[in-house]
């Protein structure tokens, strides 16, 4: 890519969230996975988005795809915004041309998307076919342009090109998720969404496949979503944060000044369990508890049963995002007006 289309490419946001919930039917009521969460994600930036289990992640995700892992999940208010494209209330026909094409995904596990009765290279072209990908040359054989696309891409990942002959069992866990990157890639995507991408694998192969994401995100000026509960990855790749607990953002900020000065009591805390190969402070601990029950959240701040520091106001009122030096905090500790 050319000095000047990388430029042209990083202009302006790829995909905003306002105010996104969403909102699953279960036996228990109405359960809010994500509820009133707002995020950007630039183009050419590699955006974190961290927290325990069951904060919201995930789904966070699975509402920008429209793609839930129950029938029982929807979107219930807010906006998602491709460009100046809302995806809430887009078709299925649509939202099938835009997951591949102008959003692709990779998946914690790298074999939960691959097809076992189809060759590696087979599957790709079935996803050039389906968005009509139109990089090859202008004129020619059609299937030759696909097939070349296919070594391109498996290349680009560090796999030979025979790999596309191959099917899925054939490929170790590290292959099987260097094709799940290509396949996310196929389309040339303004956004990369990555979900956990490295759990399921071993340490060694999680610094190779995130190196190698790191090197095609800053080729293509790609934006890449990152979610992960790793804070050691966040800290490496990625350029801006979110830290979410229990459906909500409760501190967002760039790398390197959140890192430097967490704000709210909840990233402390998960930064606290931590161990620094250079530190010579006493190693913490991470809070007690866990997260809560979505069925039936706390009341005030979801994080106030958990907190160190929760005050008589934490119970009774949810805090907003309060603007700090590292970027915005939503703890009532940072207003003024908290006695």
């Amino acid at each position: 890519m050319s000095p000047a289309e990388l430029q042209s490419k990083t202009a302006h946001p790829v995909l905003a969230i306002e105010n996104l919930v969403t909102e699953i039917r279960s036996v228990r009521g109405l359960i809010r996975p994500v509820d009133g969460v707002s995020m950007s994600f630039p183009a050419g930036k590699i955006v974190g988005v961290v927290g325990e289990s069951g904060s919201g992640k995930s789904m966070t995700a699975f509402s920008i795809m429209q793609l839930f892992p129950t029938s029982a999940a929807r979107v219930a208010g807010g906006r998602v915004l491709l460009g100046e494209t809302d995806l809430i209330g887009r078709s299925p026909e649509q939202m099938r041309a835009i997951r591949g094409s102008r959003i692709g995904m990779i998946f914690q596990d790298p074999t939960s998307f691959l097809n076992p009765v189809l060759t590696i290279g087979r599957q790709i072209e079935q996803q050039l076919e389906a968005h009509r990908w139109t990089g090859g040359p202008p004129a020619g054989d059609r299937g030759q342009s696909y097939a070349n696309r296919v070594s391109e891409l498996l290349t680009s990942v560090g796999l030979p090109r025979d790999v596309s002959t191959r099917y899925p069992h054939q490929l170790s866990g590290g292959q099987c998720q260097r094709v799940g990157i290509a396949s996310a890639l196929a389309c040339d995507p303004d956004l990369i969404i990555a979900d956990e991408p490295t759990t399921a694998l071993d340490v060694t192969i999680q610094a190779q496949i995130l190196r190698l994401m790191m090197r095609l995100q800053r080729e293509r000026a790609v934006a890449l979503m990152l979610i992960t509960h790793d804070l050691g990855v966040v800290a490496e790749v990625c350029d801006y944060v979110y830290v979410m607990y229990a459906g909500r953002i409760v501190e967002e900020g760039d790398v390197r000044s959140l890192f430097a000065a967490p704000q709210h009591p909840y990233t402390r805390a998960l930064m606290s369990g931590v161990l620094s190969l250079t530190g010579t402070g006493n190693i913490g601990f991470a809070v007690p508890g866990s997260v809560p029950d979505l069925a039936a959240p706390p009341s005030g701040c979801r994080f106030h049963p958990r907190c160190p520091h929760a005050m008589p106001r934490c119970s009774q009122e949810a805090p907003p995002l309060f603007d700090r030096p590292s970027g915005r905090s939503a703890c009532w500790l940072h207003d003024e007006a908290t006695p």
